[in-house]
């Protein structure tokens, strides 16, 4: 695949729209708008562009009113590295490589991808990245040393630094994250909330100058099971879900519901559908009542906080982002496609 530059220019979208009561979806129509040979696991909706990052070393973007789409490959001497997470500031885009070595780049001149941070040993594995501002960033990865990989920005994502474990809780031996679909942290104003295979929740009040951790019902006990994804509504409610891929039909503690800001969880639905499910999102504009997880067994959406389900399509992906609250985009297994939710 030849070279192609991108234009990575993009406006954050600023919603003025007033939260409202509304019906609850009963269908989503799912449209595809990119195939490739691909696992696609980390997207991001900037401005009007939808950028993505995946295995084989590509990545790319979609113009989301044109349906152009850009794509290149990033290779680091004979390593063609696998992207499983991506995030963004105003102005540039930032994409990290899961296995040993973890590699980060952001955008550099003319288009191309500037490495801005490496690291090599055993048990690296970097799982999901994010931004609380055009400076300060986060990226999460395995425990290494006894704590989980934690590396922060404060300089654009110039330059990354490692937090050393004397600066994070004790972690638990094979502690780490998902790298299914860069849902594992969530950022609000200056809180921080990362979420773990051991079911545990990482939080932080101050953008990661300090940590203390919360416990989850979540079922944890194999290492195929955890918290998968986390989301929140605003700084006091959230949701995580998660489940046991390699045993997807389990519906037993597998989501949980906070509403005093993660310091404790409540199982809802427990031993109902949806079972297994690798990305969740609240509905935005919904009062955080909405909610929408999803995975390779399909889509499924609560209208009460999680207390009952629905199942709305059996298309299978891994991750997904809302651009509003009834339009969203979804990538898996060698796709991305837009989902319209529709209310009759």
């Amino acid at each position: 695949m030849r070279f192609i530059p991108l234009i990575l220019t993009f406006p954050l979208l600023f919603s003025c729209s007033e939260e409202k009561g509304r019906d609850p979806f009963s269908s989503v129509k799912v449209e595809v708008i990119y195939q490739d040979s691909l696992s696609i696991r980390a997207i991001e909706i900037m401005g009007n562009s939808l950028a993505f990052a995946a295995n084989k070393g590509t990545f790319g973007t979609i113009d989301l009113s044109r349906g152009t789409i850009r794509t290149n490959i990033q290779h680091f001497d004979s390593i063609v590295p696998e992207f499983r997470a991506i995030a963004h500031t105003t102005t540039d885009f930032f994409m990290l490589s899961a296995g040993n070595p973890a590699l980060l780049y952001k955008t550099g001149n003319k288009g191309r991808m500037e490495l801005v941070y490496k690291e090599e040993g055993d048990g690296v594995f970097y799982d999901a990245m994010t931004f609380w501002n055009d400076l300060e960033g986060i990226a999460i990865g395995d425990s290494v040393g006894g704590c989980l990989s934690i590396i922060i920005t404060r300089d654009g994502g110039n330059t990354w630094n490692k937090l050393p474990c004397d600066f994070l809780p004790a972690g638990i031996e094979g502690e780490g994250a998902f790298a299914a679909s860069n849902s594992n942290i969530v950022t609000m104003a200056n809180k921080t909330w990362i979420a773990t295979t051991k079911g545990r929740i990482y939080f932080s009040p101050n953008k990661g100058q300090t940590w203390k951790v919360f416990e989850t019902p979540i079922q944890s006990r194999g290492p195929t099971q955890g918290i998968y994804s986390i989301d929140f509504y605003d700084e006091s409610v959230g949701v995580v879900f998660g489940g046991d891929y390699t045993r997807p039909e389990n519906n037993k503690a597998n989501k949980a519901i906070t509403k005093d800001g993660g310091e404790t969880w409540l199982l809802v639905a427990d031993g109902q559908n949806p079972s297994y499910k690798s990305c969740v999102r609240f509905v935005p504009n919904s009062k955080g009542k909405e909610i929408v997880a999803l995975g390779f067994t399909g889509i499924s959406y609560s209208s009460d906080r999680g207390e009952t389900w629905k199942a709305i399509s059996e298309e299978p992906f891994y991750t997904v982002r809302f651009l509003n609250d009834s339009t969203a985009y979804a990538a898996g297994k060698g796709r991305v496609a837009k989902l319209s939710f529709k209310t009759k």
